[in-house]
């Protein structure tokens, strides 16, 4: 008799298990500790309002972002995530997506946060609801444990994100078409529509459309 595979649920992080966008929050915490500028939280929201509406260039924008860690030890981002995490997102934790954890952890089904933001920022929300499993962009390291302020390829978003969700189905042994995905983005529509339950959480614009258009159930968190 085959082993049957187990179910998967996989959530995206800002404003599906988080209400609010968190690359903002961040660089508020950054600045607020002296080590960012109000330039530097006006240029985010700046680049998240072009990327929310599609006019962006994620590889850019990363690159933009993730240049000034370059020589930064791995450990100083990890403390500072889990500083960050503590007293600016927590409290924006949405608590249906507590509720929505909990009923696929009951069932039995593999939960993980699946995310363009990179592990460091998504492990203590995991930490908090008890999810093993964080797939997110990942960050090059250098031989000493230093950032070199570029991130390894593919960024976990669109098709890449697909990508990386597939690396981690094959490493536990479910399979996509036959998983639950949650979130927010029109970005995220490639990996919405690889899966058996498409569900659009506080969609933006685009992504309510195309919910309403393919009958995918929306949920607000």
């Amino acid at each position: 008799m085959n082993e049957q595979k187990p179910r998967a649920a996989l959530f995206d992080m800002d404003r599906t298990l988080v209400r609010k966008e968190t690359a903002s929050l961040y660089v508020r915490y950054l600045r607020d500790i002296g080590e960012a500028t109000t330039f530097d939280l006006l240029k985010t929201l700046y680049w998240v309002g072009q990327y929310t509406l599609g006019l962006l260039d994620a590889e850019n924008m990363a690159e933009k972002a993730l240049g000034p860690l370059a020589g930064t030890p791995e450990s100083v981002l990890s403390a500072r995530c889990e500083d960050w995490f503590g007293k600016y997102v927590e409290v924006h934790i949405a608590e249906a997506g507590r509720r929505a954890v909990q009923r696929h952890k009951e069932a039995g089904d593999v939960c993980a946060i699946v995310t363009g933001a990179t592990k460091y920022a998504a492990r203590p929300l995991a930490r908090r609801l008890a999810i093993e499993h964080v797939v997110g962009t990942e960050l090059e390291l250098d031989t000493r444990g230093h950032f070199t302020g570029r991130a390894e390829r593919p960024l976990c978003l669109g098709a890449g994100k697909v990508r990386r969700a597939e690396a981690l189905a094959a490493k536990l042994g479910f399979v996509l078409e036959e998983s639950t995905f949650y979130s927010d983005s029109v970005t995220d529509v490639p990996l919405l529509e690889r899966v058996a339950e498409p569900i659009a959480v506080n969609p933006d614009p685009r992504l309510e459309r195309v919910a309403r258009q393919r009958g995918w159930r929306i949920e607000r968190w």
